[in-house]
C-alpha cells in the first residue's frame, strides 16, 4: 500500500493529510500552527507534523498530491477575463503577476517547499493533481461507511466546477454532472455574507446563525425571495442555477457584488462589520437561507434520480451549512447521509490523498466499519503531560494534577454545574472547523446567562451567535427531535417540545436583542431562537474522555448535555498546543482550564500582563 501526502494550499485553509500503507494517520490545518486564521500559505508545519506522526520522510512517500489542477484554474481565469472584458482590468493586472510568478509553476514551487523539509529525489517523487471537486468527492465518499453512494459537492469554485454530482462504488468515483463558474451556490451565499457585513470565506456560518432572527411572518421575507429569484438567480428543477452577472463582481472584480445595485434592490445600505443588526438584515438572512435550502434539496433530488442510491455523501464549503443539512436529512430523499467533517478546502488535502490511493494507484477499498473512517476527526497533534509541565514552568502556572481521570471528570462536571466556564484540552486536535471535545470551551446548558457570558466575556464576539450542545449519543432523543448520530456537529434539529418554554404572542415582532434573551427552553444556552440546536453526538468509542465528562455532569444534574464551543477567541484559530490553551485562558474571563489531567484555577494563576493584547492581534472574523 502506498504512502501518500495530500496538500491543499494557496487559497485559504491550507492543510495536509497523510496515508501510511493506505491508512489515514494524521491531518491538520496550517492555521493551527501559525496562529493565522485561514492561513493560505504552503502548509509547512502541517506537513512536518503529518510526516512525523506517520514516521516517514519525504523520500519514503510514493506521491504528493495537490488538491486541484492549477493550470485548469488558470484557464478559467483567462477565459473569464476575456469574456467579461473590458470589465475586470484592475483585477486582471493585480492577479496575473502572482499567477505568472508562483501558481502557474506550482510543481516547481511544491518541490522547493518540500525540499525545505527534507531531501528527496525530485525525479522519483510523483506530484499528482486531481480536480478540486474530485478531491472533495473523495474526501466524503472513501471515509464514509457506504459501499456505494451518491456524492454531492457544493462550494464557491474549484477550477471550473462549482458543484458536482458523482457516484461512488467501491474504489471508483464517477462524475455525473457539474455546475460551472460563474454560476455558484457557494459564491451566491458568500455574496449575501458580504452584503450583510460579514467576512467572505469565514463569516458564512454567521449568516446561517443570523437567519433564524428573521421574522417568518414578515412580508419582507416573501418580497426578498421574490427579488432574489426575479433579479439575481434562475433556479432550475435539477438544482442548477444561473446567476445574473450584472449584479455580481466576483468574476472579474475585487468585491463580491455591486453595492449600489444591491442597495437599490433590497432597499437598504450594505451593512458594515460593526453596524448594529436590524430587522431587515435578519429578514434578508432568513430569505437567502431559505433559497439556499431549496437549491440544495433540488440538487439532492437530482443526485437521487441519477444514481438511485439510498446513501448520500456531502462535501464542499456549502456542506458546512448545518441548517441546510438538517433539512436535507429530514426530507427523506436519502435514507443515510454522511458529511465530511472537514468539508471545506482543508479537507481537500485528505480527499486528494484518498483519490490518489484508489483512482491512481488502484488500491482496493475496504469499507470503513463503525461510524466511519474519520476516527472521530481527532487527527491533529496530541497534547501530552510533558507539554503541560513545560507550560507550567514557562508561565509559573499553578495547576492541580489528578492521578485518576475519573476524579478530574467529576471535579470538572461539578465546576460546570456551578456556572463556571471551563477550557477543555484532551488528546489529539480535531481536523476541520469544529471543536469536538478535544479543543473546546464548555459550559452548563441550563444556565440562562451562559450564552451571553461565552459570547461577550470569553469569545468577544457578536451576542447573537448560538452555541452547540454535546450530548451522549445514546441519549440524543431525550433532548432533540432526532434519533440518529451527528458526531461532527454538522446537523441542526429542533429541541424536544418537552424542554421548550412558551413564547409571548408578539415574539416575532421583538428586536434581535429581546429575542436573544427570551427564555426559550430549560436548556437555554444551546437552544437557538427558532428552538433549533446544532447537535454533536458524543460516542464512547471515539472520545471516551469527553463522554465520561458528560456522564459525570449527568450524574450531578440529570442532564446529559453540555455547551461546547471552539477553544479560541474571535478571529483566532482553535488552539493547538497546551501553551496556546493557557494563553487563551489567561487572556479571557474563562474560569478554569483542564489540559490532560491537570486543572488550572484562574484565581490561582500569576498576573497576566498581556490580557488584552489579542485584540490587536486578531481582527473581526
Amino acid at each position: 500500500m502506498p504512502n501518500i501526502l495530500g496538500i491543499s494550499a494557496y487559497y485559504h485553509d491550507s492543510a495536509a493529510a497523510i496515508l501510511r500503507d493506505g491508512v489515514l494517520i494524521a491531518a491538520a490545518q496550517e492555521e493551527r500552527f501559525t496562529r493565522k486564521k485561514h492561513d493560505p500559505g504552503f502548509p509547512f508545519n502541517a506537513v512536518n507534523y503529518c510526516l512525523e506522526e506517520a514516521g516517514l520522510g519525504i523520500q519514503q512517500l510514493d506521491a504528493v498530491v495537490f488538491y486541484d489542477k492549477p493550470l485548469l484554474k488558470f484557464e478559467r481565469l483567462l477565459e473569464t477575463y476575456y469574456a467579461f472584458a473590458p470589465r475586470g482590468l484592475r483585477s486582471f493586472l493585480k492577479g496575473m503577476p502572482v499567477w505568472l510568478k508562483e501558481k502557474l509553476f506550482l510543481k516547481r514551487a511544491l518541490r522547493e517547499e518540500l525540499a525545505k523539509i527534507g531531501d528527496f529525489d525530485k525525479a522519483a517523487l510523483k506530484l499528482l493533481f486531481p480536480e478540486h471537486h474530485l478531491s472533495h468527492a473523495a474526501s466524503a465518499f472513501y471515509p464514509s461507511p457506504f459501499e456505494s453512494s451518491a456524492i454531492l459537492t457544493i462550494d464557491g469554485v474549484g477550477e471550473w466546477a462549482t458543484a458536482s454530482i458523482c457516484y461512488g462504488d467501491g474504489k471508483n468515483i464517477k462524475i455525473l454532472r457539474e455546475l460551472r463558474f460563474p454560476h455558484s451556490l457557494g459564491l451566491f451565499y458568500s455574496a449575501f455574507t458580504y452584503f450583510l457585513g460579514f467576512r467572505v470565506n469565514s463569516g458564512e456560518y454567521k449568516l446561517m446563525g443570523l437567519a433564524p432572527y428573521g421574522n417568518p411572518e414578515s412580508p419582507d421575507i416573501a418580497r426578498y425571495i421574490q427579488v432574489i429569484e426575479n433579479e439575481l438567480v434562475d433556479i432550475h428543477e435539477d438544482g442548477s442555477i444561473w446567476l445574473n452577472q450584472r449584479y455580481f463582481d466576483y468574476a472579474t472584480g475585487l468585491r463580491m457584488v455591486n453595492d449600489a445595485d444591491w442597495e437599490r434592490l433590497f432597499g437598504f445600505k450594505k451593512r458594515q462589520p460593526e453596524d448594529p443588526l436590524e430587522a431587515h438584515h435578519c429578514n434578508l438572512g432568513l430569505a437567502i437561507q431559505q433559497v439556499t435550502e431549496r437549491v440544495v434539496l433540488l440538487m439532492a433530488k437530482e443526485a437521487k434520480r441519477l444514481t438511485g442510491s439510498e446513501n448520500l455523501c456531502l462535501a464542499g464549503g456549502v456542506a458546512l451549512n448545518c441548517v441546510s443539512n438538517g433539512k436535507l436529512q429530514v426530507s427523506g430523499i436519502f435514507q443515510n447521509v454522511f458529511i465530511q467533517p472537514a468539508a471545506g478546502d482543508a479537507g481537500g488535502s485528505l480527499g486528494a490523498a484518498l483519490a490518489a490511493q484508489y483512482l491512481y494507484f488502484g488500491e482496493e477499498r475496504i469499507t470503513p466499519t463503525g461510524l466511519d473512517g474519520m476516527q472521530g476527526s481527532y487527527l491533529g497533534p496530541a497534547c501530552s503531560e510533558r507539554d503541560v509541565q513545560l507550560v507550567t514552568r514557562k508561565y509559573r502556572a499553578i495547576g492541580l494534577h489528578f492521578e485518576q481521570f475519573e476524579d478530574l471528570a467529576d471535579k470538572t462536571a461539578q465546576l460546570l454545574a456551578e456556572g463556571n466556564v471551563v477550557g477543555w484540552v484532551q488528546g489529539r486536535m480535531e481536523f476541520g472547523p469544529r471543536a469536538l471535545g478535544n479543543r473546546s470551551i464548555l459550559g452548563d446548558p441550563r444556565n440562562p446567562e451562559m450564552q451571553k457570558k461565552l459570547n461577550v466575556k470569553i469569545k468577544y464576539r457578536e451576542s447573537f451567535r448560538p452555541f452547540a450542545p454535546s450530548v451522549q449519543s445514546e441519549r440524543v432523543a431525550e433532548y432533540f427531535e432526532y434519533q440518529g448520530i451527528s458526531p461532527y456537529m454538522l446537523l441542526v434539529h429542533p429541541v424536544n417540545n418537552s424542554h421548550r418554554k412558551p413564547l409571548p404572542n408578539d415574539y416575532n415582532q421583538l428586536s434581535v436583542r429581546d429575542k436573544l434573551y427570551q427564555l426559550r427552553s430549560d436548556l437555554p444556552s444551546i437552544t437557538h431562537i427558532d428552538f433549533s440546536a446544532r447537535i454533536q453526538t458524543v460516542h464512547q468509542e471515539t472520545n471516551p474522555r469527553y463522554w465520561s465528562l458528560i456522564e459525570s455532569f449527568r450524574k450531578i444534574t440529570g442532564i446529559a448535555v453540555i455547551v461546547n464551543t471552539s477553544f479560541n477567541v474571535r478571529g483566532e484559530p482553535i488552539v493547538c498546543t497546551a501553551e496556546d490553551a493557557y494563553r487563551c485562558f489567561m487572556r479571557t474571563e474563562m474560569d478554569f482550564l483542564v489540559v490532560g489531567n491537570t486543572l488550572f484555577d484562574k484565581t490561582q494563576q500569576p498576573e497576566w500582563l498581556e490580557k488584552d493584547g489579542w485584540k490587536e492581534e486578531f481582527v473581526l472574523d
